[in-house]
């Protein structure tokens, strides 16, 4: 991986939030890349519930104070960073007083998904992209891990597509077994649309369930990570029958090299 560029784009991530597999992998994985000479970025949504103090996130004026538009509304963008001290990781965190400042990551007290889930979404995908733009940091591989973050195929390879930062990028998408229960606002495929995404693209969106909005973010991608021993079985069946390439689920104690040789020799060869 030595000088190759690797973006890494996580709904999760220890140590800023709880341990779980999505957090976990999307810890390990950058780091893997790291150790191996590769150049990481790591984003993730600036969750109310992840402790500033203790992580020392800081704002980046340079990088903050441009106006995202989500489905018609202007929504003020701020990015932080923080550095995880013991591996020397940087990692930018976006941030915007109405989608997270709460004190929780997907859903309320009574464990109900928040109903803005989906614009949340959209807003970190644009967010992610135009820091990236803004640093004029042109990834060989973007890598999402989580729901949230699965937004990011699509509007990188339909909204994005003709942003030349992005023209050799592959995009890998891991595939996880913890989602959420129920669906996103049933809005939600208006508010892309307003984007200038057409529907065909889209039609999942109909049904904005955890395993759809997955089939979304695999449809946009240059190649797929089983990245749970089992996820849902109509999801599986999906990532069966598209032509990229797919990396098996290995677990997180024997990932770096299957990792690693599917970099190289199946997304980026």
């Amino acid at each position: 991986m030595t000088d190759k560029r690797v973006l890494f784009v996580a709904s999760e991530m220890v140590p800023y939030l709880p341990e779980n597999e999505v957090s976990s992998m999307a810890y390990e994985s950058p780091r893997m890349v790291n150790d191996r000479g590769g150049q990481i970025r790591i984003f993730m949504p600036r969750f109310g519930n992840i402790n500033e103090r203790r992580h020392q996130l800081h704002e980046v004026i340079r990088l903050s104070g441009m106006n995202l538009v989500v489905n018609d509304m202007d929504m003020p963008l701020i990015i932080k960073v923080a550095s995880i001290p013991k591996e020397r990781i940087q990692v930018y965190f976006i941030d915007n007083e109405e989608y997270f400042k709460r004190k929780a990551t997907f859903t309320d007290e009574d464990g109900n998904l928040f109903p803005d889930n989906d614009e949340r979404a959209i807003f970190f995908a644009k967010g992610v992209v135009e820091t990236v733009k803004k640093l004029n940091w042109n990834p060989d591989i973007i890598h999402v891990h989580g729901w949230m973050a699965s937004l990011l195929p699509l509007y990188l390879k339909k909204y994005y597509a003709d942003e030349p930062l992005f023209a050799e990028s592959k995009i890998i998408t891991s595939v996880y077994n913890k989602g959420f229960e129920g669906a996103l606002d049933k809005e939600m495929m208006n508010k892309i649309k307003f984007d200038g995404i057409e529907e065909e693209k889209i039609k999942p969106l109909g049904d904005p369930t955890y395993s759809n909005v997955l089939k979304v973010a695999v449809d946009n991608s240059d190649g797929v990570v089983i990245a749970s021993e089992e996820i849902p079985e109509d999801l599986q069946k999906h990532i069966d029958s598209l032509s990229v390439p797919v990396q098996p689920y290995v677990s997180i104690y024997e990932f770096e090299e299957a990792y690693h040789t599917f970099y190289e020799t199946k997304v980026l060869s």
